[in-house]
């Protein structure tokens, strides 16, 4: 009997054509790039997530060779590194297109026509299982709860919020990934690969226009709950007014009872045997010893 994932199966670290080590040249330009990581932190192991996404910028998802540079940079052990690399779905553990496209299928997203755009997505780029596209442009896949309710049901690429898709908005916006547009997503600057948003993530300069823009604004639906909160006259509870430090218990108030058990000893074992409720409520004999043998 063989125990573990079959060969075939996705999302294994070791696979036939994954990078097992880096060339010299590749190995110093992620050394520089390390160093700039890793000198931002007072112990280097806390470095770990950036890194991570360091090496997936520059294979498209984490490799051995990946896991073994991390590693060697924090003086860890493969196996710890792996096994945070294995925790995160934002970790890829196959080969990812240049967009990542992830359809929200949790409760809100789904009832709201997720499921209903999964599928449309699958059929259009003949991906029934997800995966990736045969251009290598688009890698598409199911994706949990990314904090965007308010404007089920989205679909994400690259990180990026896409709102109030229906199947129709889904299907034109991979033609336009894959036929190399500029799209830009509901919230936020103009797309970039997977790749590049994997190198800032790790920290490095977000260098496209308008990504740090600042004076937005959050969006209707976000803000549908405070105006109903402002129509109705409410308003949270005034700091000064509320303790949220509970003071300890005055000298001159009475003291706590204490536990009845508090400092006794557990009871020995009962010499008697309780009587089984199930027989007694429907064996007469049970309750009555009078009876027995009747």
């Amino acid at each position: 009997m063989e125990f573990g994932p079959r060969p075939e199966e996705h999302g294994l670290l070791v696979r036939p054509g994954a990078r097992e080590e880096y060339p010299p040249e590749v190995r110093a330009r992620l050394d520089a790039d390390a160093d700039v990581v890793v000198a931002r932190y007072p112990n280097s192991r806390s470095a770990l997530l950036p890194l991570l996404h360091l090496v997936q910028a520059e294979d498209g998802c984490i490799t051995p060779a990946g896991i073994e540079f991390c590693a060697g940079r924090l003086g860890l052990t493969g196996a710890e590194v792996a096994a945070v690399a294995t925790f995160y779905s934002m970790y890829r553990r196959d080969p990812t297109g240049d967009y990542y496209v992830g359809v929200c299928t949790n409760t809100l997203c789904a009832i709201m026509g997720g499921d209903a755009i999964l599928a449309a997505l699958e059929e259009h780029l003949d991906l029934p299982h997800g995966g990736t596209s045969a251009d290598g442009k688009v890698t598409l896949e199911h994706i949990e709860c990314n904090a965007a309710c308010d404007y089920a049901p989205v679909v994400m690429v690259n990180w990026e919020f896409f709102d109030n898709q229906t199947p129709e908005s889904a299907r034109s916006l991979v033609d336009s990934l894959r036929s190399g547009e500029r799209v830009s997503p509901s919230r936020g600057a103009t797309l970039c690969t997977f790749r590049e948003t994997a190198r800032i993530l790790a920290g490095f300069p977000d260098e496209r226009p308008g990504a740090l823009a600042e004076g937005g604004t959050a969006g209707d639906a976000t803000l549908a709950g405070l105006r109903v909160a402002h129509e109705r006259g409410m308003a949270a509870p005034d700091p000064a007014e509320t303790s949220l430090i509970l003071e300890p218990p005055s000298r001159d108030t009475e003291p706590v009872a204490e536990e009845s058990a508090k400092d006794q000893p557990s009871p020995a074992p009962s010499a008697t045997v309780p009587p089984d409720r199930s027989t007694s409520e429907t064996d007469p004999a049970a309750t009555d010893p009078g009876r027995k043998g009747d």
